[in-house]
């Protein structure tokens, strides 16, 4: 995935602690992502273990493939639960390019590297409680901020570092390839 120099939109903003049963529910694990129409029904079911008292706005809604929320906003302990690295794919194959987070589940944040599907940044401040679904941002790869469009307002957000080129490249094995670690597919 080619890195966005900026990427605007609206945001889906969720609370402490989401496993990846809320995230991707363990009975969609059958799919197979590397299928490309499973790879589209798993981003379908991508948060809809999220409950429904909670959080009336799907993030995928009802009969679509895709999210129209391209940046996840989290709290603290995005991703924890299982390791499995369905939970960044599904997010990524429903449409999302970037959580930020205040923190994330070890497992989960090298996932998100590990399969270049999305670009996980960390906040300093939990910015779940600064935002609401359907807040309209821009996330400045650059400058690492995010950006509030209602009144302007600029958080800045960790660096990637050495993680951006790694996700930019698709993923670790990807990246191996293109920077000579391991030799290209044939």
């Amino acid at each position: 995935m080619a890195s966005p120099t900026r990427l605007t939109g609206p945001v889906y903003v969720v609370n402490d602690n989401i496993d990846t049963d809320q995230i991707i529910p363990a009975e969609y694990l059958t799919l197979v992502p590397t299928n490309p129409d499973e790879y589209e029904k798993l981003g379908s079911y991508a948060m809809c273990g999220l409950p429904n008292a909670l959080y009336p706005t799907r993030f995928v809604p009802a009969d679509e493939m895709k999210t129209p929320y391209p940046i996840v906003i989290a709290g603290r302990n995005f991703g924890c639960g299982s390791s499995r690295e369905h939970a960044p794919i599904a997010l990524g194959a429903a449409g999302a390019q970037a959580v930020v987070a205040a923190t994330y589940a070890r497992i989960f944040f090298r996932n998100c590297v590990a399969t270049g599907e999305l670009f996980p940044f960390e906040s300093a401040t939990p910015l779940n409680e600064e935002f609401q679904t359907g807040d309209e941002a821009t996330l400045d790869f650059e400058h690492e901020t995010l950006t509030r469009s209602r009144d302007g307002r600029v958080f800045h957000l960790k660096p990637l570092g050495e993680v951006r080129p790694v996700v930019e490249a698709g993923g670790i094995f990807n990246y191996a390839r293109q920077s000579g670690m391991i030799a290209a597919q044939a």
